[in-house]
């Protein structure tokens, strides 16, 4: 039987412990892998952009749509372009970026544990990091944090490596070099450099000691960051000036200045108070780790006394991670993922002690009981469909999700009873069900609900080609899954001026154009017995509206802008 003593220690050998996290990242992270679409929020926009970045070869400047998106650099749309242009599975190529970097920062994990302390510790910091809750969502989902949480940790093992293991400046360069990586994958790159404040106390004194060679060669560490910067805002900012446009110069000063200082200092959504990720992110995301943290705050305080370097550099850069995105008025809780390498790295020495103790085993166990506890009552809830709301749930979840929750609940249930002397254990493994039940059975009973395919293959039969199709209230999953020419207005068009154009729009038509819109938005204006619903996605009941069935009250003489126009390659 599994038991903790297995898993705290691992393999006997260091390969052994190394391929094994491996192959048991691979597992749980992979699981699921080609099993469904893009999902919104932020999957289908990073998807369509790689996709149009192969058709239209320009991989430059993304677009969505005909319009250019200026809020993010190009390097995670890259990843999922590269992987599409090999495998020509979008299905695919969009989660294997994520996939990789998981997996990737699980080697940087292991190896930088091994290095400062021993294979023991580096086994369990590798399934610490694989099994706390927000850094598997992030590497099985689709965003760009778990790429930029990769170059973080790659900098942050460099600086380590540097710092604690005596390995060469060729490392500590490494670390520059990676935070530049990181900030042309979403800015915030610039975390892994955090490490090196608190070494300013643990190395104060070869700091003092340091010759003048040293110094230079420390101050040349951020000639580093700005190469890797320059790979891609060199090329940017000189096609920029080549095409002189309005168009790319406003997409030039957006993503350097206003997604980065002042989206950080001035932030316009997501605002949240400054104890948001203490009280309502590190609690739930950070499990299970964040179920010992009051036990970790005393472990280190011990350290801190005792002036253990690996401990001091660690607990200070999450600290200062934490700090860094609570000032920001805008916060959300995928912000805070780069953390939560260092956060296994801290716990894994001291794991194994604090585990014998009552309250932390105690917890741990508790956990295990509880998720599965709560998936086997939903799961009976969910058969009984005893409430009309719990019903209209169950449609969103996609049919009747009622045997997954069932099968996850019971599966848990054993191995948590099979194991309930092994807490670390029994927490492993009910979160291994738990993510293959969600990768190989969720993903294929939830994507008909998750995705608009069925919508745009009615639209495509019920349009001809040569009639003008236009989306209101754009999504990128629409386009992503269009097989026909479409016309959108720019995102962040206002929804006073976007309805007031999309009304012209059709107003000026020859007679063959159509909106497709959600209900609430346009029903008022078009007689219903002449337009077709499509069905329920994201919450809006998605409608088709000709143009004949506009009404009188609602026609517009005004002028409206150019939409833009997105046309897919001929399948």
């Amino acid at each position: 039987m599994l038991t903790d003593h297995a898993l705290l220690n691992g393999p006997r050998r260091d390969q052994q412990a190394f391929w094994l996290l491996m192959l048991c990242g691979l597992v749980i992270l992979g699981a699921g892998l080609g099993l469904r679409d893009p999902w919104p929020a932020d999957e289908p926009r990073f998807a369509l952009i790689a996709k149009q970045m192969v058709e239209s070869g320009q991989w430059l400047f993304p677009f969505r749509g005909g319009e250019i998106y200026p809020d993010k650099p190009p390097m995670f749309m890259w990843a999922i372009a590269l992987f599409y242009s090999l495998t020509g599975s979008l299905r695919v190529a969009f989660l294997m970026p994520s996939l990789l970097a998981g997996l990737g920062t699980l080697a940087l994990v292991f190896d930088i544990a091994r290095r400062v302390w021993d294979r023991a510790t580096a086994f369990r910091a590798g399934l610490l990091l694989l099994f706390t809750v927000q850094f598997t969502v992030q590497a099985k989902g689709a965003q760009i944090d778990a790429l930029v949480t990769f170059f973080i940790t790659l900098g942050v093992y460099g600086f380590l490596r540097f710092l604690l293991t005596d390995a060469g400046w060729r490392w500590y360069y490494l670390g520059w070099f990676a935070a530049g990586l990181g900030i042309i994958t979403k800015g915030v790159g610039i975390l892994a450099v955090l490490v090196l404040l608190p070494a300013l106390w643990t190395h104060r004194q070869e700091i003092r000691a340091a010759s003048r060679q040293a110094w230079l060669k420390a101050l040349a560490g951020p000639l580093f960051l700005l190469l890797a910067i320059g790979l891609w805002l060199v090329p940017m900012v000189l096609a920029v000036a080549q095409h002189g446009d309005a168009t790319y110069l406003a997409y030039r000063d957006n993503i350097l200045f206003r997604q980065t200082v002042t989206r950080y200092a001035k932030s316009w959504h997501h605002l949240k108070p400054f104890w948001y990720y203490l009280t309502e992110v590190v609690p739930a995301f950070w499990l299970p780790l964040s179920l010992l943290l009051p036990w970790l705050i005393w472990c280190c305080r011990d350290a801190l006394r005792q002036g253990n370097r690996a401990a001091i550099l660690l607990m200070g850069y999450i600290v200062l991670v934490l700090l860094f995105f609570s000032l920001s008025p805008g916060k959300r809780g995928v912000y805070i993922t780069p953390a939560t390498p260092a956060l296994a790295l801290l716990a894994a020495p001291w794991l194994p002690m604090l585990l014998q103790r009552r309250w932390p085993a105690r917890l741990w166990l508790g956990l295990a009981w509880l998720l599965a506890g709560l998936l086997t009552v939903l799961g009976v809830v969910a058969a009984l469909h005893g409430h009309p709301k719990l019903a209209a749930v169950m449609a969103e979840l996609g049919g009747d999700p009622w045997p997954l929750l069932l099968s996850a609940g019971v599966s848990g249930l054993v191995l948590a009873y099979l194991l309930r002397r092994a807490p670390f254990a029994a927490v492993c493994a009910v979160l291994s069900s738990l993510w293959l039940h969600w990768g190989l059975w969720g993903y294929p009973l939830m994507n008909p609900v998750r995705t608009p395919q069925g919508i745009m293959e009615q639209v495509r039969s019920t349009i001809p080609d040569s009639e003008s199709l236009l989306i209101v209230n754009f999504r990128e999953q629409f386009l992503l899954f269009s097989q026909r020419p479409i016309e959108h207005w720019p995102y962040l068009m206002p929804d006073g001026d976007e309805y007031q154009a999309s009304l012209a729009w059709v107003e000026h038509g020859d007679g063959h154009r159509w909106l497709l819109a959600p209900a609430k938005v346009m029903q008022r204006c078009f007689d219903p017995a002449q337009s077709i619903a499509l069905g329920l996605r994201h919450g809006e009941q998605w409608t088709l509206y000709p143009q004949r069935a506009l009404l009188a009250t609602c026609r517009q003489t005004g002028t409206f802008p150019t939409p833009f126009h997105y046309t897919p390659p001929a399948r």
